[in-house]
């Protein structure tokens, strides 16, 4: 259970020299910012949420038959390293760290929010401005109760945290010196991408160049580090307060969830909420889970609301994504994974330490990743 600060070694042994991407035939994976931390991503868009699981998984195999075969090592899921310190990894050294030096005048990059998060990014396309627009603040309604079913963060340096999703916790923390990079996460509702591009992007911007950042992070729309963000050369809304899953299948229920629910809410025209109760209630579900008390009108907790979206999505389901629905019905009913891990982890602890109850429980997970399987 160790973390290997290795990935730029495992570059340059499975392509002959460090580079920042290997592209597969299905499939990319690199570096990312932690020398710990792999980033695998599609060469094109899935067209389905089956194509998604079966390339994703393509791609675990890969690289652990690779990782298992030269270093003796795994890959391993979910939101944060539970027994990770600080000092066992560091950040990318090579080329394109010129980004992260841009960063370091700024922030302080020796933090849990930098250096121990792992997250599951879901890319959705529009058409045009008016339904880009449109996906961008209806996804900010979702947005802040997605952590009470996608949490999977509640362990940090061998020890329990306060927050059933410690990364996030972290996450809204690790640019506080320009508290405009990441707003209050959930993102404020916009009429116009002039109005996104001046009051967000223009806005951090001029602030990061006032604290000496560069002009490397400025005008740059992926700096936008709040839930969603639109990324204009994609032509999509990235969603970014998903905790990485144990397994492919369940990031793929995740996006199915999050499809069809859109889907049904943007058709329904439903109403908006103001966004200072969001703020208030994704700030209680990050803290509490499905049981924190929200004040949206589809529900008093926020597992009552997660079930109101829940039903919104199966009536407007796909029947691909209907298979995978299953999934997050069962983390709504039993607890995210992050409760999950938690109250395994604490049974386990009755009968041994628990640095050894963690160890044992994240094993499993190793082999739920390898095996597609979720973790329930």
């Amino acid at each position: 259970m160790k973390a290997l600060p290795i990935v730029d070694k495992v570059m340059k042994d499975f392509h002959g020299r460090i580079v920042n991407f290997v592209e597969q035939p299905h499939f990319t994976f690199g570096k990312e910012l932690q020398l710990h931390v792999m980033e695998v991503k599609p060469n094109a868009p899935f067209r389905s949420p089956v194509s998604f699981e079966e390339t994703m998984q393509e791609a675990v195999l890969t690289l652990t038959d690779f990782l298992e075969r030269k270093y003796k090592a795994n890959l391993l899921g979910s939101g944060m390293h539970p027994l990770l310190r600080l000092e066992d990894t560091g950040v990318w050294p090579h080329r394109h760290r010129q980004i992260y030096e841009a960063y370091s005048k700024v922030f302080n990059l020796k933090r849990h929010g930098w250096l121990n998060i792992q997250s599951f990014q879901l890319n959705l396309p529009y058409q045009d401005e008016k339904s880009g627009i449109q996906l961008h603040n209806v996804l900010a309604n979702l947005c802040a109760y997605l952590p009470a079913i996608a949490a999977s963060s509640p362990f940090y340096e061998g020890k329990l945290g306060e927050y059933v999703d410690n990364r996030l916790h972290f996450y809204m923390l690790n640019q506080k010196e320009v508290p405009s990079v990441a707003g209050d996460v959930v993102p404020e509702y916009v009429g116009s991408f002039n109005e996104y591009e001046d009051r967000i992007i223009g806005k951090y911007s001029r602030d990061l160049s006032a604290a000496g950042a560069g002009g490397l992070l400025l005008g740059r729309d992926w700096v936008n580090s709040r839930g969603a963000i639109f990324r204009f050369d994609r032509r999509a809304v990235e969603v970014r307060v998903m905790d990485e899953q144990e397994c492919v299948k369940s990031d793929v229920a995740l996006s199915c969830f999050i499809r069809s629910a859109i889907r049904g809410l943007m058709k329904e025209k439903t109403e908006l909420f103001p966004h200072e109760l969001l703020v208030k209630d994704f700030n209680s579900t990050i803290t509490t889970g499905l049981a924190a008390r929200v004040h949206n009108s589809q529900g008093h907790t926020a597992r009552e609301v997660c079930n109101y979206f829940y039903g919104v999505a199966v009536d407007n389901a796909e029947d691909e994504e209907k298979k995978y629905l299953p999934v997050v019905r069962k983390r709504i009913d039993g607890g995210s994974l992050s409760e999950t891990i938690r109250r395994r982890v604490q049974l386990r602890a009755q009968k041994t330490d628990l640095k050894e109850a963690i160890v044992g429980v994240y094993s499993k997970l190793i082999k739920c990743l390898v095996d597609n399987e979720p973790y329930f």
